[in-house]
Formats: structure tokens, sequence, C-alpha cells
């Protein structure tokens, strides 16, 4: 099933699926030496969001979320990509500059179509999602 939406991060990459249904911030909510989610008040509080394909539906929180994301890059413990609903500015331009593929505005809702598992492809310079079985 191939999804088209809005790029806001070029790049491409392949992987395991996980699916948070709350907001996220990358200031805070996880670990940044192991990729863990730590906030206690997260649906994926103990899963790994490091080198997996990141779907949730906003961020949220600090600028300096836009610098954490850079680190988790740069240790290894970064997602592989990231879906969103809509994406605000933070995450944005921390993909960015981490160089991280980032999509949103898709056809179809991400929280709907994708679950903690699936196997999808982020084609960031396409302009499309893929989930695949």
């Amino acid at each position: 099933m191939r999804i088209v939406g809005r790029v806001i991060s070029k790049g491409y990459a392949e992987g395991e699926v996980i699916v948070s249904r709350r907001k996220f911030s990358f200031l805070g909510d996880v670990d940044v030496e192991s990729g863990v989610v730590v906030a206690n008040d997260s649906d994926i509080e103990g899963e790994s969001i490091a080198n997996r394909i990141f779907v949730f539906p906003y961020g949220r929180g600090s600028t300096v979320g836009t610098y954490v994301l850079l680190r988790m890059k740069k240790k290894g413990t970064a997602p592989k990509a990231i879906i969103n609903i809509e994406t605000e500015p933070i995450i944005a331009v921390g993909a960015i500059i981490a160089e991280i593929p980032l999509m949103d505005r898709l056809e179809l809702n991400p929280l709907e179509v994708f679950d903690s598992g699936d196997f999808a492809v982020v084609n960031a310079y396409e302009g499309y999602v893929e989930k695949r079985d």
C-alpha cells in the first residue's frame, strides 16, 4: 500500500515501525543514550525508537528537542525515519539537520494505517510511504 504525503526532510528508510498515539517531545520523552522512551505518560514507555520508523501524531515541547534529535543521530539512537499527522517546526528542523527522512500530511491517517511491528518504507525523495507485509 503506497500512501502519498508531504516531504519535510528528504531521505529513504525502511524498517520496523513503532507507533505512539500521543504527542512526543525529543526533550525529556526519550533517553538520548539508548533511544528508549522514558516519559511515564507515553503509550510506548520502555520501548526503543532507535533505528525504527517512528510514527506519532504531533510534536510538543522545547526548541532544544531539535538538538536532542541531532545528538541521537550522532549516537546511533535516532529513528530511521519519522511520520507525523502534522509536523511542527521543532521536529521538522531536528529531522532536517540530522538528515532523518520525515513526512506528514499523508493521504491517510498514519495512526490508522500503521501498527507497531509493521514493516514500512519511507521514500521522502519521491513523497510516499509504503506498508509492506
